[in-house]
C-alpha cells in the first residue's frame, strides 16, 4: 500500500482547526447500518469548539467589535473557553471565562495553564440568576474597557462555523451518500449549521438529537413538552432553555441518554475501539446506536467524538468517582455497603511496615485522607493526615519519612458492621472519624462524610 504524503508544516495551531479524521466503528451492535465517527477531538484544541471559537473571533474582529488588547469574555462549560483561548490567545487577545462549577477539573487546569481568567459560578441556577453563567459573563463584559460577550449562544458566527466547514468535510468523508447525522445540543450550533448544510445538499439526511436526561431538548422534541428541567453530569450538551441559534425544527428525532449510558458507551468505546472521548460523545453514541439498531434497512450514520476523553479522567473514568456518582452497575445490599466508594478489593491501602513516605505517596495519588492498614488480608489499623503529620513533627528532617507506618497508626478502631442503620455514621463523623465497615471480621471499606453526602444526594 502506497503511503500518503503528509500535509506540509502549519504556520500556527490556527491552521490545524478542521479537516479532522472519520473512522468507521466495528465491534458494536449497529443494527442493518454502518455507524461512523467523526473525530472532533483531533482539533488542537482537543474538542470540536475550536471551529465555532475562530468563527466567533474572526467575525467580532470585522465587525470592529474585538479591537486589538482586547478582551474576549465567555460563558462555557469549558470547551469553548478552552478554543477560544486557543485561538484568542495566538490572536493577542485575554480571555475571561465565567464556567459552572460541575465542570471537570482538568478543564479549569488546562484554562489556567494558558493564563486565562477563570471565574467559577453555580451550576444550580437557571437563566436570569445573577450567578448563572450567561448572565454573570454579559455582566462582567459591560464594565470591563475594550471587552466583548463573545455569546456562542446567540452568535450567528457559531452554526455558519458548521454550516461551512464540517457540514462539507463529513458530506466529503461519505463520498456523498449520508442517511443521518446524531448530535447533541450545548449552544445548538452544531445542530443549526449542519441541519442548514445537509438541508441544502442532501434532503434525505436526517438530524437526530441526543440529549442527556433532565435536559428540556427531547421532551420538547418528541412530545411538544415543555418540562421542568433536571440535573445531568454530562458537560457540554443539554440545556434548561432553547438557545436562540438553536434550530430544534431540523431535528426528525430525540433520545433521551441517562448519564449511566454515557458512561458506560463513552467507556466502551475506549475499549472497543481505542477512541478517548468525553462525556458527551458518549452520550451521542449511545444515540446513535439507538437510532441504528431501529432502522429495518441498511442507512449511513455520522455522530461526532466531540472532545478528548483526557479532561474527564478524574471524573468518568476514575472508577471511584463513577461509583460515588451512583453510575456504576454494581450490586446493592441495601445497608452500609452501599454507601462505600471503594471496597476492600479497591481501596488503597498500606502495610504496616511500608514507610510513612509511602503512605503519603498513596494519599496524594489517590485523592484520600485516610489509609487503611493491612497485614496479611486483616484491617489492624488506620493512618490519616493528622496522624502523619504528628508523626513526621517529631522526627529530625532526614528520618522523618523513613519511619514505619505501624509507628504513627491508630490501631485503636471503632468499626460498624454493614447491617446498622445511616444513624450509626453520625456519632463517628462527629469524633471527624471515618467509618470502618465490616462484615463480621472481615473488612469491607470506609465510609467518608461526603461517600454520605453522595448517598443522600443520590436517595433525593
Amino acid at each position: 500500500m502506497t503511503a500518503q504524503p503528509l500535509p506540509p508544516p502549519a504556520a500556527s495551531a490556527l491552521d490545524l482547526i478542521g479537516r479532522t479524521p472519520m473512522v468507521e466503528l466495528s465491534g458494536f451492535d449497529t443494527g442493518p447500518c454502518r455507524l461512523f465517527v467523526k473525530l472532533e477531538n483531533a482539533n488542537p484544541g482537543g474538542s470540536i469548539k475550536d471551529r465555532i471559537a475562530r468563527s466567533m473571533i474572526e467575525a467580532a474582529e470585522k465587525d470592529g467589535r474585538l479591537k486589538p488588547g482586547g478582551t474576549i469574555v465567555e460563558a462555557t462549560a469549558g470547551n469553548t473557553g478552552l478554543g477560544l483561548a486557543q485561538v484568542g490567545l495566538l490572536k493577542g487577545y485575554k480571555l475571561l471565562l465565567v464556567v459552572p462549577d460541575k465542570m471537570a477539573r482538568e478543564k479549569i487546569q488546562h484554562l489556567r495553564a494558558m493564563g486565562v481568567d477563570v471565574r467559577i459560578t453555580r451550576s444550580d441556577v437557571g437563566k436570569g440568576h445573577p450567578e448563572y453563567y450567561q448572565d454573570m459573563a454579559a455582566a462582567i463584559a459591560a464594565k470591563l474597557n475594550n471587552a466583548v460577550y463573545i455569546n456562542q449562544f446567540e452568535n450567528p458566527a457559531n452554526p455558519l462555523a458548521h454550516e461551512t466547514t464540517t457540514g462539507p468535510e463529513i458530506f466529503e468523508q461519505m463520498e456523498g451518500d449520508l442517511d443521518a447525522v446524531v448530535v447533541g445540543v450545548g449552544s445548538g450550533g452544531t445542530l443549526t449549521g449542519l441541519g442548514r448544510y445537509f438541508a441544502k445538499v442532501s434532503p434525505k439526511t436526517r438530524m437526530v438529537l441526543a440529549d442527556p436526561v433532565g435536559s428540556i431538548l427531547a421532551p420538547l422534541v418528541n412530545e411538544g413538552k415543555e418540562v421542568q428541567a433536571g440535573s445531568w453530569i454530562v458537560e457540554g450538551i443539554g440545556e434548561d432553555f432553547v438557545p436562540d441559534i438553536c434550530d430544534l425544527g431540523l431535528v426528525e428525532k430525540a433520545y433521551a441518554i441517562t448519564d449511566q449510558e454515557s458512561v458506560a458507551t463513552a467507556r466502551e468505546l475506549l475499549m472497543k475501539a481505542g477512541i478517548l472521548a468525553g462525556s458527551s460523545s458518549g452520550t451521542l453514541l449511545a444515540a446513535a446506536l439507538k437510532y441504528c439498531r431501529e432502522q429495518t434497512e441498511p442507512k449511513r450514520v455520522v455522530t461526532l467524538v466531540c472532545d478528548t476523553g483526557s479532561r474527564y479522567l478524574s471524573k468518568m473514568y476514575n472508577d471511584s468517582w463513577v461509583a460515588e456518582q451512583g453510575l456504576a452497575d454494581r450490586k446493592l445490599h441495601g445497608d452500609l455497603r452501599d454507601l462505600i466508594a471503594r471496597s476492600e478489593a479497591d481501596a488503597v491501602t498500606v502495610g504496616p511496615e511500608d514507610t510513612l513516605l509511602t503512605a503519603y505517596n498513596r494519599m496524594r495519588q489517590a485523592d484520600v485522607s485516610q489509609l487503611p492498614v493491612m497485614d496479611d488480608g486483616r484491617l489492624i489499623g488506620l493512618i490519616d493526615e493528622s496522624d502523619l503529620l504528628e508523626a513526621v513533627e517529631r522526627r529530625d528532617a532526614e528520618g522523618r519519612f523513613k519511619q514505619p507506618v505501624s509507628a504513627a497508626m491508630t490501631a485503636k478502631l471503632n468499626t460498624l458492621q454493614a447491617g446498622q442503620p445511616l444513624d450509626a455514621l453520625l456519632p463517628i463523623f462527629e469524633q471527624d472519624q471515618v467509618a470502618i465497615v465490616m462484615d463480621g471480621r472481615d473488612f469491607l471499606g470506609l465510609i467518608t462524610r461526603i461517600d454520605l453526602i453522595n448517598y443522600l444526594r443520590r436517595a433525593a
